[in-house]
């Protein structure tokens, strides 16, 4: 990678300083290992990097590109509002970046089948795509609340032949549906992969899910010249998992006059089971294969969390996100139900653009920012998302205003 951070971070073992590493039964130590020895050699393959070359622009339609956000900056009265469009790329948000190079790395090692979870269903959509595209038998586990919040996706994960398995345990959001995936993937190993849908999970996925995503960063940087002859002065993120934020932070983050902010969603309130502001209310812990920052409840186990988004309602964060936040290279925004709703309807309307409701918080956190900056600064949203998944459910509980804005 052009970039000694990147090639840096993790270390052998996969930690980011104290977060990361491998916490998983002996069952999946080879499987595992076996995982991390063909990422070791198909990132450096002239032909992994063509394959993935060629589909990236004539199959996902990458580069996506960076749209000024005019009328939302106008009605902010602040720095200027750019969004790096991952909505436009293929299936709708950025997940397809490392469902694609994980598939081809799947079939690179043998597998016949992929295996994941998926909250929004954005990475379920994604992999079901790659799965198809490159022949491979597709199992998504999916939380029950999720599946009612997030239906039109479910119907494409059926529609694209993936098998969609609900998850009706504890509160049937994504850490369930986590859950239920691995406990499928135990017994297939042999012939299957778990293609992790963030930049979680045991190493290598923290770091191989950055490195699949980091294009969005490095096309980022070099389209933002052309707007402004400059780096954006402030970069912003929302933050489930995390892998949209690492995949436009990691760019940048050797670039230290360019502030980065992961978005954290505060839901309904401060109280454990109202939010999933994981960086912000949680302490160290292990969950899911590896270390980092969670939530947790009074018996030290992954607490209940909520967000109105369903791909951001996870009780930890990757751990390249702890530690990022730890040495003070990021800063940590938050944004509530209200407010993301808020950013939701202002998109839409201010610039014909739907978000997805985890991008929204994203939106709604660069609006407040762009409030207290002057008109010379600029900042650049990830827009990680559409947000035609979230149609129906916002309609029917948050009414259309009436308003222009």
């Amino acid at each position: 990678m052009p970039n000694s951070y990147l090639n840096t971070h993790p270390d052998e073992k996969g930690y980011f300083g104290k977060f990361g590493g491998s916490y998983i039964p002996p069952i999946l130590e080879q499987p595992f290992a076996d995982i991390t020895k063909a990422y070791n050699e198909l990132k450096n393959s002239p032909e992994f990097i063509k394959e993935l070359k060629y589909v990236r622009k004539h199959y996902q339609g990458r580069p996506t590109p960076i749209s000024f956000a005019k009328n939302l900056t106008e009605h902010c009265g602040g720095a200027k509002i750019y969004l790096k469009r991952e909505d436009l790329n293929h299936t709708g948000a950025h997940k397809l970046n490392h469902c694609m190079a994980e598939v081809i790395l799947a079939k690179h090692i043998g597998k016949t089948k992929v295996i994941a979870e998926t909250g929004a269903g954005q990475h379920g959509v994604a992999l079901a795509t790659a799965a198809a595209y490159f022949g491979l038998e597709c199992e998504i586990h999916m939380g029950e609340v999720d599946i009612a919040k997030e239906h039109p996706n479910v119907v494409k994960m059926k529609i694209l032949g993936a098998k969609v398995i609900p998850v009706a345990h504890g509160n049937r959001t994504l850490k369930e549906a986590v859950d239920s995936a691995f406990d499928s993937y135990v017994p297939q190993a042999d012939h299957a992969i778990y293609c992790i849908g963030s930049v979680v999970g045991p190493h290598p996925f923290p770091m191989m899910v950055r490195d699949f995503q980091s294009v969005i960063g490095f096309e980022a940087k070099e389209q933002f010249f052309e707007h402004e002859d400059n780096l954006p002065d402030n970069i912003v993120a929302c933050v489930g998992g995390g892998s949209n934020a690492m995949g436009i932070f990691s760019a940048f983050i050797e670039d230290e006059k360019v502030n980065l902010y992961g978005v954290e969603p505060m839901g309904v309130g401060s109280m454990m089971g109202q939010h999933a502001a994981t960086l912000t209310f949680g302490t160290e812990g292990v969950m899911h294969g590896f270390n980092s920052i969670m939530l947790k409840d009074e018996n030290g186990e992954p607490a209940p969390v909520y967000s109105i988004g369903s791909g951001i309602d996870y009780p930890s964060v990757g751990p390249e996100q702890a530690y990022l936040k730890d040495i003070g290279r990021t800063k940590v925004g938050l944004c509530n139900d209200v407010e993301a709703v808020d950013a939701f309807y202002k998109l839409s309307q201010l610039e014909g653009i739907i978000p997805a409701l985890e991008s929204a918080h994203a939106v709604a956190y660069a609006m407040k920012l762009a409030k207290t900056l002057g008109k010379d600064k600029t900042i650049l949203v990830n827009l990680s998302g559409r947000g035609e998944k979230d149609i129906d459910f916002i309609v029917d509980n948050h009414p259309i205003p009436n308003v222009k804005f």
